[in-house]
Order: C-alpha cells, then sequence, then structure tokens
C-alpha cells in the first residue's frame, strides 16, 4: 500500500460523525416540541375544570295576571243528612219492605220486629190495673165505712155513751182505710205506667220512616234478630239519606285553616266524574283540630323529639256540593279547591321559580347541616344533633325568599316579597319588575345549584308536534 493512502482512510471516521451529532439534535428539538405540547394540553385542562360549567335552566318573564289562593284538601262524599235507624225494641225482624237504594218518604214502614212478646206483656199489664182498679174500689169502699163509724163513735162520745178507748179505735180505723185507698190509686197509676210503658214498646215494634230520602245503606235481612234498647244504640239495621244534598268533608292543615271562611267559593272535582268540576261552598269548620300521631310514645328523648316533629294537625271541614244535579254517591273520593283569597293585576312568576335561601345565600339543608356539624364537633351528642336541625327548621323567619333573574349569561340573585299563590303563579309584591326573565326550571338548579352570578344556559322549549 502507498504512503498517500494513509490520510484517507483516517479522515473517513470524521465525516461519518457529522451526521451524527445532526440526528442528536432533531432528537431533542423533537422532544422539547413533544413536551411544549403536553404541558399546553395540561394548561387547557386545568383552565376548562376552573372555569365555571353553565347550568342548564328554564326561564320564564314575569306577567300581569289575577291569582286565586287555593287551599286543596282531598275528602270523602257524604250527605249532608244521614240518620241511622236502630230499633229500640229487641226481637226477629219480620218485614223488611224495601231495599237497599229504594226511595222512602216520610212516615212509610221502613221496619217491623214480631211483636208477640210485647203483645203479652200488654195483656198481662191490662189484667194488673184491672186488679188494682178492683182493689181501689174496696178500699174506696172500706174508706166510706169507716168514716161513718168513726162520725157515730165520735157523737156518742160526745154524749159520754162510749170510752176514749172506743173512739180512738174507730178514729185510728178510719186513718188506716184512708191510707189503704190512698195506696191502691197508687197502685193503679203504678200499673198504668207501665202498660204505657208496654204499649209504646208494642208500637215500637213498627218502625217508620223519620225522613224523605233514600235507604243508603242497609245491614239486615228478614229474619234476623236485633237487639234494641232505649238507653244505648242497638242494631243498625239501615241508613237513610237525602242524596239531593251533598256534601264533601275534608281534612285541612293547621296552616292553611287560619285562610279558610265559612262560604269561600270551592271547586269540587270527584275522582268518578273524570274532568268534571262540582259547585261547592265551605259550610262548616271545625272547631277543635284532630291530631295523629305518626310515631308512638319512647322513653328515648332523641324519638321523643322527633314523633313530636312527625304530628300532623287537621281541622274537619264540610264543603257543601251546590250542583244539586250531580247524581254522587256516599264514599266517593273528591279533591277540593278551596277559593280564599283573590287578588287583580299583580306581578306574578312561576311558583316553582322562588325557593328559600338563608342568610348568606345558602340552602335550608345546607344551613341545617352546618348546624348539625357545629354540634356534633362540640359535643358528639346524637340527641345535641336532633335538637340543632329541630332549631334550624324553627329559624324560619330568617330565611329569605329569592329568584334568579336572568342578566345575559349569568343570573342575578334576588330578594322578593310574595303573596297570594295559585298552583301555577306566585304573586311578587317587590323584587322582580314586569317583562324580566326568571328562572323557571330545573327544581334542582333553583333550589340547590344556582347562586349569585352563576352562568346559565338557557335550554330552548321543545316545539309540540302539530297535525296539519
Amino acid at each position: 500500500m502507498s504512503s498517500d493512502t494513509l490520510p484517507r482512510s483516517d479522515a473517513a471516521p470524521a465525516a461519518a460523525a457529522v451526521p451524527a451529532r445532526k440526528k442528536s439534535r432533531r432528537k431533542w428539538w423533537i422532544i422539547a416540541a413533544i413536551v411544549f405540547v403536553i404541558g399546553l394540553v395540561v394548561v387547557a385542562v386545568i383552565k376548562s375544570r376552573k372555569s365555571e360549567k353553565p347550568t342548564t335552566v328554564t326561564t320564564d318573564k314575569a306577567v300581569i295576571k289575577t291569582i286565586t289562593h287555593l287551599v286543596t284538601a282531598t275528602g270523602k262524599v257524604q250527605p249532608e243528612i244521614e240518620v241511622g235507624i236502630a230499633p229500640e225494641v229487641s226481637g226477629e225482624i219480620i218485614a223488611l219492605p224495601l231495599k237497599e237504594g229504594a226511595v222512602v218518604k216520610k212516615g212509610d214502614v221502613i221496619v217491623r220486629i214480631k211483636p208477640d212478646l210485647y203483645v203479652a206483656l200488654v195483656d198481662q199489664q191490662e189484667a194488673a190495673l184491672a186488679v188494682a182498679k178492683a182493689a181501689s174500689l174496696l178500699s174506696k169502699a172500706n174508706l166510706d165505712k169507716a168514716d161513718e163509724d168513726y162520725h157515730r163513735a165520735d157523737d156518742l162520745y160526745q154524749k159520754k155513751l162510749i170510752s176514749d178507748a172506743d173512739n180512738t179505735t174507730a178514729k185510728t180505723s178510719r186513718e188506716v182505710a184512708r191510707a189503704n185507698y190512698q195506696s191502691s190509686l197508687a197502685t193503679i197509676r203504678q200499673t198504668e205506667g207501665a202498660l204505657n210503658q208496654y204499649r209504646d214498646q208494642l208500637s215500637k215494634t213498627t218502625i217508620y220512616s223519620p225522613m224523605d230520602g233514600i235507604i243508603s245503606v242497609l245491614n239486615n235481612e228478614e229474619g234476623e234478630r236485633v237487639v234494641g234498647t232505649g238507653q244505648f244504640a242497638g242494631t243498625e239495621v239501615m241508613r237513610i239519606a237525602d242524596l239531593s244534598h251533598m256534601e264533601v268533608r275534608v281534612k285541612v292543615n293547621e296552616n292553611d285553616i287560619v285562610n279558610v271562611k265559612i262560604g269561600d267559593h270551592t271547586n269540587v272535582a270527584v275522582d268518578a266524574f273524570p274532568g268534571r268540576n262540582f259547585d261547592g261552598t265551605v259550610n262548616e269548620i271545625s272547631s277543635s283540630a284532630l291530631s295523629t300521631g305518626a310515631t308512638s310514645a319512647s322513653n328515648n328523648q332523641a324519638a321523643l323529639a322527633a314523633s313530636a316533629s312527625d304530628e300532623v294537625t287537621n281541622f274537619l271541614v264540610r264543603i257543601r256540593v251546590t250542583d244539586h244535579e250531580a247524581r254522587l254517591r256516599p264514599g266517593m273520593s273528591g279533591t277540593v279547591d278551596i277559593e280564599t283569597e283573590t287578588v287583580k293585576d299583580v306581578v306574578a312568576v312561576p311558583i316553582q321559580s322562588v325557593t328559600v335561601r338563608a342568610e348568606g345565600g345558602k340552602t335550608t339543608e345546607e344551613l341545617q347541616q352546618q348546624r348539625a356539624k357545629e354540634a356534633k364537633d362540640r359535643t358528639g351528642n346524637d340527641l345535641e344533633l336532633v335538637k340543632e336541625r329541630q332549631e334550624a327548621k324553627r329559624t324560619q323567619e330568617k330565611l329569605q325568599r329569592i329568584v334568579f333573574v336572568r342578566e345575559g349569561d349569568k343570573v342575578k340573585q334576588r330578594r322578593v316579597e310574595t303573596g297570594v299563590s295559585d298552583n301555577t303563579y306566585i304573586e311578587v309584591k317587590n323584587g322582580v319588575k314586569v317583562g324580566e326573565e326568571v328562572v323557571s326550571g330545573s327544581y334542582s338548579a333553583i333550589s340547590r345549584t344556582l347562586k349569585d352570578g352563576s352562568k346559565i344556559l338557557v335550554e330552548k322549549p321543545k316545539k309540540e308536534d302539530t297535525k296539519n
């Protein structure tokens, strides 16, 4: 090999090192670019998480409306007048001329009870009366004779023809005869009283209708025996009702009863007549409450505190149905809307738009949870926890009624003063103007999610399918 070829063979590795360096630099640039892109993605994700997601809501505008406050209650249809027929005498039913649903007039015979026993008692007492009258006649004759004997003896005594003893004897005999006669008269009156009683019982074996109406209930059949007495209620054979005058008896909560008045107009919806409403008026309001405890008494103080809060207090209200053409029957279920107050041309918003928040914008649930946590942190006592929850419920006067008014893509929390409400709208006395857009749904958004300044996304109302 010649000497001039040696430098060429030494220069070959140096030329190969140049591309290696370029590839290394390119690799680092690619890694840096990837790291930079990953950093941008992480920053974007963090920012997207920190940014508030809008809450999807529906809105309605405040409008001018006439609102009627309604108190809604459910109950049963009953006749205004319904009489239970129970015999005053015991015995076997020998006749039931009418069946259930039959129309009766006042004075119609509706029940006959076997009279044999009472006929025998009347005959027996009539005989006793005859004996008493005969005994009285004998006592009267004895009295007349004793009276004459006394006058004769007294005349002889005045003439000194008989002794004092004989005169006294005649006088005593007259007094005894008079007493016997008075006793016979009392026996007659006693026997006559018993006879009248038995005759009255005999007459009551036939029962007449006390009123015009319809036999609404028939509990017995011919041939059955019934128990009757004048001292307490006997066997109820049937009930007679005037179905031309019906009423609905409902239970109204103590919080609503203060708004109900005698004469308030009502709309009555009966389940048996779907789509039809009957007119009615408040006819009677009970003076005392009907209280029922939802839980039984317990020695545990926490249970006692819970049971007090679960107790329900209602008042019985009778609603007279003024639609006399209604073919209502006793026992039908009905729902009554009592119109207690009406206001005209007032600012109104959907009733679900108004919610309650504590001071500082907290919901009632958040307020109760906060107080419960504070109580448990202080004492760790479950009874203290119950007391704090009840205390949170009792501070309703510190709660605020608010609505959320739309301002662009956000909402503004406003405190409002409300008035009369119906089943759909509620009067807003101040805090909202006509035409302002308020959040009306969803319930969870209004009551829990939304805060002052929250972003919203208004959901477009669904278009109803129309048939051409």
